[in-house]
């Protein structure tokens, strides 16, 4: 398993909100790209257990071979105690390290420009 380069905090911190909505000025906008990045890190953190644990799997374990297994036990256990994504996604965001977009706000600004355009080029 790669190990983060950045230290999580394993537990949850009382968080300032007007810090949340400075990248976006919307809190809702915020939770939302939180969520998104957090499903992703939940994605990769699931394949990547299921990579683990399929190595450790053969064609002709038995049933009891499958529950005794000590390396995916130990493999499972150290993925419960990583922090959980909705904690990374949060540090994530609040270090700048996520890019997104809202397609609807760069409509919007792209329609005000062309409206401003049309304005400047009607007074000549």
């Amino acid at each position: 398993m790669e190990e983060k380069k950045k230290k999580v905090n394993n537990t949850t911190i009382t968080r300032n909100t007007a810090e949340f909505s400075n990248m976006t000025d919307n809190i809702y906008e915020t939770v939302a790209v939180l969520t998104k990045r957090a499903n992703q890190i939940a994605a990769e953190e699931k394949k990547e257990l299921h990579n683990k644990i399929d190595e450790f799997r053969g064609s002709n374990d038995s049933l009891d071979e499958m529950f005794e297994n000590r390396e995916q036990v130990e493999i499972v256990r150290r993925f419960e105690r990583q922090p959980k994504p909705t904690l990374e996604a949060t540090e994530e965001y609040l270090a700048g390290e996520i890019y997104y977009r809202n397609p609807a706000k760069e409509d919007q600004q792209a329609r005000k420009l062309e409206e401003l355009e049309e304005h400047v080029i009607q007074e000549m």
